[in-house]
């Protein structure tokens, strides 16, 4: 997309230098990824950019249009937590780098959310790929570490003491996104704690601090809630659906509200076609679809050639929705001449009096498999994993 940072960085890369990205990133974590960082950065134009900021005004003019009522309709009546928001704190939105049938590269918007990303880990991602390749810094992310780190702690931490917030997560030490977590608490001196950990006395939730039970008034979740269920013998003292006294940042009903469910909603060039299964007209083609589950997390559920036999099988139709099939672009090119695939996705916070959300960072996903999602890549491939978009 730019192909004088591409051939610079191509010249420059080396295994040496990839392993000094990733021993930065673990010394100033004290932890190794749980999943594959990519060797390069992705380089994307400034036109490109203004496409997707394009889309994304767009998306939340038409979410914020939305009536209440409908958005809650997306919660399961199972998964409600009482004392929801008016809007959440984080929204999160991917784009497949795609091309149109006119072999121009586009934008195609994949999904979106409500629900924090690996905010602390891109930011120390993208530093990092500057300490190891210099003239990356004329390009980076204009908003400086210490606004970055304001802005993020206004929203987490608030008016808190930081030992009073915690990262909720389940069976944290056990997650692909771990490093993250290290980054956050060294960001904003919040401790990671376990659901399992968590003591309730009536309505306030306490965690063990050192030794000293330690009252919880802020929630910066990480949890995702509908796949408590899947895990086998889970017992915990607080349940997510009790009054309890603590603000969630942001609040759970969100994940459900901003989610797969809102694609057949939102109209725009850069917004493929979508349909709930139970309303799929039957003028359209399977084959032109992807299918996918309304309530899934890193891809999981997502079939790529659904056929009648399989759709029919479905019996909850109204939790699946088709999204026509973009066509992802090849265009990154590798030290050997092979070409990646990619996605972006920009996160966003959204301040509790803002009208609109701020962009803080993004997130990139780089492959060469079907599927652009870091755990469906052939381990032998490079320029695969994941990355950070650098605009020029």
């Amino acid at each position: 997309m730019i192909p004088t940072y591409r051939k610079q960085f191509n010249q420059d890369f080396s295994q040496e230098k990839y392993s000094q990205l990733k021993e930065i990133l673990q010394q100033k974590s004290g932890l190794k990824p749980g999943f594959r960082v990519s060797e390069s950065p992705i380089f994307l134009t400034q036109e490109f950019k203004h496409k997707l900021i394009d889309a994304t005004e767009s998306i939340i003019d038409q979410i914020k249009a939305l009536p209440v009522e409908l958005l809650q309709k997306a919660v399961p009546e199972n998964c409600k937590v009482p004392n929801d928001t008016t809007q959440p704190h984080f929204f999160t939105i991917d784009f497949g780098i795609c091309s149109n049938e006119k072999g121009e590269i586009e934008p195609q918007l994949i999904e979106l959310q409500a629900f924090p990303s690996l905010y602390a880990f891109q930011k120390a991602y993208e530093e990092t790929f500057c300490e190891v390749y210099p003239f990356l810094d004329e390009i980076k992310n204009p908003m400086s570490p210490e606004d970055f780190k304001n802005y993020l702690q206004e929203v987490i931490v608030g008016e808190e003491n930081p030992e009073n917030v915690v990262l909720l997560e389940i069976f944290p030490e056990k997650q692909k996104t771990a490093i993250d977590f290290a980054f956050t608490e060294k960001l904003l001196g919040i401790p990671t704690v376990c659901l399992t950990k968590i003591k309730k006395e009536g309505r306030k939730l306490y965690y063990n601090n050192n030794g000293t039970l330690t009252e919880i008034k802020r929630i910066y979740n990480r949890v995702i809630f509908d796949e408590l269920d899947k895990i086998p013998n889970l017992t915990t003292e607080f349940d997510f659906r009790d009054e309890v006294d603590v603000q969630w940042i942001t609040h759970p009903n969100w994940f459900f509200k901003i989610s797969k469910f809102l694609l057949p909603l939102l109209h725009h060039q850069y917004v493929p076609k979508s349909y709930f299964l139970h309303e799929f007209p039957a003028d359209e083609k399977l084959e032109n679809f992807v299918l996918k589950p309304l309530f899934s997390f890193a891809g999981s559920g997502v079939n790529l050639n659904p056929t009648q036999e399989i759709t029919e099988a479905i019996t909850d139709k109204e939790n699946y929705i088709l999204q026509r099939k973009v066509d992802y672009a090849p265009i990154f090119e590798d030290i050997n001449g092979e070409f990646s695939k990619a996605e972006i996705r920009l996160l966003y916070i959204w301040r509790e009096n803002d009208e609109r959300p701020i962009l803080l960072e993004n997130l990139g996903r780089m492959t060469k498999a079907a599927m652009v999602n870091v755990d469906f890549n052939k381990k032998d491939a490079i320029w695969i994993g994941s990355s950070n978009v650098f605009f020029g």
